[in-house]
Formats: structure tokens, sequence, C-alpha cells
């Protein structure tokens, strides 16, 4: 047995060994410890970022990956396609997303980009706000993409607010809507639809269409999650009438809905629709619980007036003017005609003229009548002289309709008639020329029909027929007017008279005042 006081002399010379070796591994200097654990931290960052150092490929590359573009080339930009942005203070400035990269989505939305080379205009700028939650107002022509400018910022939302895998089904199955489009027309419901339920369809995200002209039934199911192919539904897309019917009956609960769009707010309040647009907005969540989205193509008193009711501080992106503007891409030729009974022989030579120059992926041809029968006379004398033609008016069933324009679509159809229904809003793919057989009833919905060419950037041409019969005579200074603003002339109209005709609303005509407050709900008179 050892003394005791040789015992404690080991266990002091094992102390002073293991310090010994301590300090040994330890720098003495903390600066250097400091540069020690830096150079140990950017090892470990560059074999993270080195492709070669992993196995498992990058799934998501962030807004961070790509820099956002310099004052200069956001400057550069603004000025080159006529983009005026007004930003609250608060918001502070925005910067456009020039290229796609510098979205920060889920990677599953970048296959909607795959056909594009970049973001259109309005694109540019509406995202950036969009996708940090602002309220935002695009103000844009028609074909300039607005349906992705909301519809990415919409799937987005709802990707990052979906329960994760190892929640319950019970708790998916009860989500609600959180997302509402309203549109003006049947098929612009129809189309935006398709659009958002081919984005979420792989997030197993289902939209419903909801629109008058058919049977509740199927739309009833699809909002209560009966179709049993394992999607929810959390988006609504539909014209202001069926949705309103709808939550009216208590089918449709509007409760949830924290992102509503207002796609065609022009249209829409010219159509009438205000005081349904502000009863169904009231069932929707309320102030900063709900961001709001407005587009379209003009910026008149009663669409601010709409939006400084329903809107916090948005962000308002104008592309162009405020007023309407031709697609500067459509090439304008008006025909003068001193008889219109000779339209017939010259649409017959239009048609061949334009088989003859346009290749096959560009040889559909939309030609718009003003009223019902005149389309069908035409369609069914086209189809006398042999030609493959569909129609779209009115006076045919909603089925009817909707088949007549996926034919057209799909190319199996080259030739579609239609009133100013497929006017507004719709993107038919490879339209090279637009006939107008009988000029409409105002100049919007001219610059709204020729608009069907030339979108996505590509060009396009538009013939018009003009006798300055009936109504075409006092639209003949408007009509020069756009010519005009868009570089062409149209010598025969100098026979009419130039004046510039007073604006009119289309229910309420030439007395129509929209710069003074609208009544809330209609007055209820006692007797």
């Amino acid at each position: 047995m050892q003394p005791p006081a040789l015992a404690e002399t080991k266990k002091e010379k094992k102390k002073q060994k293991r310090k010994r070796e301590e300090d040994a591994s330890t720098p003495s200097d903390p600066g250097a410890s400091r540069e020690k654990d830096k150079d140990r931290k950017k090892r470990r960052k560059d074999r993270s970022s080195d492709p070669s150092s992993s196995s498992t490929p990058a799934q998501h590359t962030s807004a961070e990956a790509t820099p956002a573009p310099s004052s200069s080339e956001t400057s550069a930009y603004l000025e080159k396609h006529a983009i005026k942005i007004h930003s609250p203070g608060h918001i502070g400035p925005i910067t456009p997303a020039l290229s796609f990269d510098q979205l920060d989505i889920p990677p599953g939305l970048r296959s909607a980009f795959s056909t594009f080379k970049e973001p259109t205009p309005i694109q540019t700028c509406t995202w950036p706000p969009a996708l940090k939650g602002h309220d935002v107002v695009g103000i844009a022509e028609t074909g300039s993409g607005k349906t992705l400018a909301f519809g990415i910022p919409a799937l987005a939302q709802l990707i990052s607010s979906a329960p994760s895998k190892s929640k319950s089904k019970s708790s998916s199955a009860n989500l609600s809507v959180s997302v509402l489009v309203l549109a003006p027309t049947r098929e612009l419901a129809i189309q935006t639809h398709d659009t958002l339920s081919d984005l979420g369809g792989k997030f197993n995200i289902a939209s419903v269409a909801l629109f008058g002209g058919v049977e509740k039934g199927g739309q009833i199911r699809t909002l209560q999650n009966a179709n049993k192919d394992g999607k929810t539904t959390r988006i609504v897309v539909g014209t202001p009438g069926r949705i309103l019917d709808l939550v009216n009956d208590g089918i449709c609960d509007l409760s949830g809905v924290s992102y509503l769009v207002l796609d065609e707010a022009d249209r829409m309040l010219d159509k009438g629709f205000e005081n349904d647009i502000r009863s169904i907005i009231s069932h929707t969540k309320q102030g900063e619980d709900r961001q709001t989205l407005m587009f379209s193509a003009t910026w008149p008193e009663a669409v601010r007036r709409l939006a400084s009711t329903f809107q916090r501080d948005p962000v308002r992106v104008t592309v162009g003017s405020d007023d309407l503007t031709a697609n500067s891409r459509v090439e304008q030729v008006v025909e003068v005609f001193d008889d219109a009974r000779s339209k017939d022989n010259r649409l017959i030579a239009q048609l061949r003229n334009n088989k003859t120059k346009a290749d096959l992926e560009e040889s559909r041809t939309l030609i718009f009548a003003l009223y019902k029968k005149e389309a069908s006379r035409v369609e069914n004398m086209l189809r006398g002289k042999g030609y493959s033609v569909g129609a779209l008016h009115g006076d045919m069933s909603q089925a009817a309709r909707m088949d007549a324009l996926q034919s057209f679509k799909d190319g199996r159809t080259r030739f579609l008639v239609a009133t100013d229904v497929a006017a507004r809003g719709l993107d038919i793919p490879n339209v090279g020329l637009v006939i107008n057989y009988t000029f409409p009833l105002t100049i919007e919905d001219y610059i709204h029909r020729i608009g069907r060419t030339g979108r996505g950037g590509r060009s396009g041409k538009s013939v018009t027929f003009f006798t300055g019969d009936n109504h075409e005579r006092a639209l003949a200074g408007e009509l020069a007017r756009v010519l005009h603003e868009s570089g062409f002339e149209a010598e025969g109209l100098k026979k009419f008279p130039m004046t510039i005709k007073k604006k009119t609303h289309s229910a309420y005509g030439a007395f129509f005042r929209d710069d003074i407050p609208a009544p809330a709900a209609p007055t209820k008179i006692k007797f």
C-alpha cells in the first residue's frame, strides 16, 4: 500500500501532464482561434456548394441565388417597356424580377415557365410585391400574361400553407377555399380555371369554375371535395352571378378566402357587376387577413374607387397608359365599304389570301360579328363555301360553346365566327388573323377584339370592315385616333366626321356618373 503523500504526488503529476497537452493543442492567440473556426466553416460551405461533393442534386434555387438587377438595369427596363410603379412609402421601392431565377417559389411551380424565355412586363413588376403579400393593382394591355401574374403567387401561398404529410388526412380534408378569382365572362373563367388547375394538380390542389348556363351539380361536387380524385378544392374561379348564387344557397363558403383576385375589373364594372362584387367580397376575410389583387386594362374612376374600398396601400403597376391602348404588335388594316353587301366576297378573298401566306401553325382566323344572328349567318355561308368553321355566340348552349372553343384551340377548326363574348381575356394560341366583319359598338371592344392576336410576344394582323352605317359613323374619329397612335392610317375613314364620341356606360348610357360614391346596397322604399 502506497503512502498517502506518494499517491497525492502521482495525481498532481498526471494533472500537470494533461494540462500541458491541452495547452499544446489550443492556440494561445484567441484571434488565431477565430480564424481557424472561419476556415473550418468556409471549407464546410465550399463542400456543400460543390455539386461533386454530394450525391443529392439541388432541388430549388431561391431568389437569393440570383442577384437582383442593378438600378441602371431596372431603370432601363422600366423605360423600355413604359412601366410606371407606384409604391406606398412604407413598402419602399419595388425591384422587378427580370428573370425567373429571381423568384423564390416552390420548385414545382417552375414548370410553368418552361415555354417562356423571360417574364412579361406585368409579371416582372407584380410578382415581387405579390409574393411578399402586398395588395397589387396591375394595368396592362390584353395578352400581357396577367393570369400567371396572379396565379403564381396564389399557388405559392397555397403550397406554403398546405399541411405536412405527417398530419392526419382529416386536417387536409377540412381545408377551405383560400383563393377566389372573379372574372367577367364564362369563357375567361374557364380559361383561368384550366391554367390554375394545371399548376396546382401536382400539389393535389384543385380548382373549380363556377359559371351559369350549366347544371350546378358538378360544380357543387367539386366544391365539396366529392370527386374522389385525391385533390382538395382550394381555388374558386367564376363569374359574379353564379358565385353569389351558390354563396346565398350556403353551398360556397368564402369565409376562408385570404387571396382575392378581380380579373378584368373594368369590364366587370362596365357590365354592372359592382354590387355583386361588393356582396361577394363581404363574405371573404377582411382587412389585413386578405390579400387583394386587381387587374384591368384601364384605370377609370370606378376602378379606382373599388380599389380604394377593398385594398390596403396597393402597389400599382402600369404598363403603357392608364387608358386603353391597342396592342403594338398587331398590324391594323381598315377596309372601307360603300356597299355592305360586298363584305361576304371580301371576307372570302381575305381568307384565301391569308391561307396562302400563313403556315399551318399560325393559320387560325377569328372572325367577329356584331350580333348572334349575323354570326350564325356568316358561319353557314363559310361552311357552304367548304370552310371548316365553328361559332361562338349567346344562342348556343354552354356545352356547344366550350366544344367550339376547344376545337378552335386544338386546331381541329381553323376558323371561328364569334360575337364579342370571345373578345375579352381569352388566350387562344396561334391566332394569326382577326377579321372584324362588323365594327363593334365601342372602340374598347375593337381594341379587345384585335388583342386576340399578337399574344405572348408574337405579332399579328387585324382586318376591319367599315361601312359607316348605323353606329359606325360616330366611331370613325375614335378609330382613326387608335390607328394613328399605333402608327397606322386609313385614308378611307376621312370621309366620315372625325369627332370623338363621349364615352358611355353600357348599362346607364351617356349620363352615367362614375365620380360619385355608389350605394353599398339597394335602398328599400316603404309605402
